[in-house]
């Protein structure tokens, strides 16, 4: 990281430069592109971490004066080329953004998130419905560092946006109305949060069907809430709920891997049909379903009188998670605790779930 400090008698006059995270007074700036300035050093090492390492070139076309053109085409031609590029940085800012959320790195999701909304904003305009996401992330990221009237702020703006556009997706309504929920429950409003997670689980079963891994987040910070009002025999059916969408879908997956192995395919070099490619949890259900698998499993087994049923499937839910990310000693780790639980319970029915896994994990380890 190399920083420039500005002497302001070498600035054109009239010019005045701000900061590119706090749009404070620019006092300092980047020695590598030399067109991004910030307030102090503090600020230039925040947004070096966050992304401007990996964006620091290609902000250089974007941002210095643009050349003469010689005819109309040409200018044309020249808008375009500034829309796809600030259109790829959106995407890449933002998906930098959203894999800090996922690994609890709020502090540095914020200066990607902020990149983001510029580019989207230059891009759509400041009232389109593309920068409701980029709010959402920043708001997300403000309350995970208890910024509580930050991410109100970035709440409200993607507020106003959805409601000048009544036409917005069920998914994105969905991750709204989850946001301005875990806000409420943050501040104390338990009554406004199940309200708006309600509204959660609603558009995101529109989106996708009640049973559906997008609304399995709704029930489980519900659950959250009644847990907080020590309603604990309704917060316990929503996350059986969300064990059962879990566990579902991983067992799926684990299906497939089992009938992959008892019934291998020949190869055949001359077939033109292509292999079929293994589903595998993405970064997002990766994150979301260890969080809220982890956290239920440990409110069952912390409890005054657990149900060795539950604590069994949530944990079977997570073994077929480890399998499934190729953590195998964890897996097998949670395989025994599960078979253990399963001792105890009275007439147990055999689980083809935990005896495919099982299955599995004897075929990887040998």
């Amino acid at each position: 990281m190399r920083t420039e400090r500005l002497q302001p008698l070498s600035l054109p006059r009239g010019r005045r430069l701000f900061c590119e995270l706090c749009l404070g007074p620019a006092h300092v700036r980047c020695g590598g592109c030399g067109v991004t300035f910030y307030c102090e050093t503090d600020h230039q090492s925040a947004d070096w971490v966050s992304v401007h390492e990996k964006i620091c070139q290609l902000l250089i076309p974007l941002r210095t004066a643009s050349p003469f053109y010689n005819s109309e085409k040409e200018r044309k031609h020249g808008v375009e080329q500034k829309i796809r590029r600030e259109t790829f940085l959106a995407g890449l800012t933002h998906t930098i953004a959203q894999n800090y959320l996922f690994e609890g790195k709020h502090e540095d999701a914020i200066p990607a998130a902020l990149h983001s909304l510029k580019f989207s904003i230059s891009v759509h305009g400041s009232d389109s419905v593309e920068l409701v996401p980029q709010y959402l992330i920043l708001a997300e990221a403000s309350l995970g560092l208890g910024h509580i009237s930050q991410g109100e702020e970035y709440l409200s703006q993607a507020l106003w946006i959805v409601l000048k556009n009544p036409s917005c997706s069920h998914t994105i309504q969905s991750k709204l109305h989850r946001n301005v929920g875990l806000l409420h429950a943050a501040k104390g409003n338990f009554e406004d949060a199940l309200y708006h997670l309600a509204n959660d689980i609603y558009f995101a079963s529109c989106a996708f069907g009640p049973h559906s891994l997008a609304a399995s987040g709704g029930y489980f910070h519900m659950g959250n809430v009644f847990f907080r009002q020590n309603r604990a025999d309704v917060a316990k059916s929503l996350y059986a709920e969300v064990v059962d969408i879990w566990h579902g879908h991983f067992t799926r997956l684990i299906n497939q891997r089992y009938e992959a192995m008892m019934n291998p395919k020949v190869i055949d070099i001359f077939s033109r049909e292509p292999e079929p490619i293994e589903e595998t949890p993405d970064e997002q259900e990766r994150s979301d379903a260890s969080k809220m698998l982890n956290a239920i499993l440990e409110v069952e087994e912390q409890s005054g009188k657990p149900q060795p049923a539950k604590v069994a499937k949530a944990a079977l839910a997570l073994a077929m998670l480890h399998f499934l990310v190729q953590d195998l000693p964890k897996s097998q780790e949670l395989v025994t605790k599960v078979r253990q639980i399963r001792k105890r319970l009275p007439k147990a029915e055999p689980d083809v779930a935990l005896h495919r896994l099982v299955e599995l994990l004897k075929y990887k380890q040998s």
